[in-house]
């Protein structure tokens, strides 16, 4: 009998809505888990901006603006559309990108 990940792996502690309550529980298969959640398969393009995140967030200790992150994909992804962070979650930065990158809900943010 085959274990899932989610069997296997004992989620860390989320606030009400979802979102880790101490960022620093965070894991690539952790995050697998949290986008299985929302119904999304990671590619590589996802890893690419959650990764910029997470290094984001260790430097500067708050989470980039959504801004940041559009910016970084284009330079990565030639003709990448301003669009793509909400082709990647399309629920919305804060709602998707921020729960599987690991990160604490954003206070005052809307959540697109």
């Amino acid at each position: 009998m085959e274990m899932t990940m989610e069997a296997t792996m004992e989620l860390p502690a989320t606030d009400d809505e979802g979102y880790l309550v101490d960022p620093a529980d965070w894991s690539e298969p952790l995050a697998v888990v949290l986008a299985r959640l929302e119904n999304i398969q990671l590619t590589e393009t996802h890893w690419t901006a959650i990764r910029f995140m997470r290094e984001f967030y260790q430097e500067h200790q708050v989470i980039p603006d959504v801004r940041f992150v559009i910016r970084y994909l284009a330079e990565r992804f030639e003709g990448a559309s301003r669009n793509l962070i909400f082709e990647l979650f399309p629920y919305g930065y804060v709602k998707q990108a921020c729960k599987i990158a690991g990160m604490k809900r954003p206070r005052g943010w809307s959540t697109g």
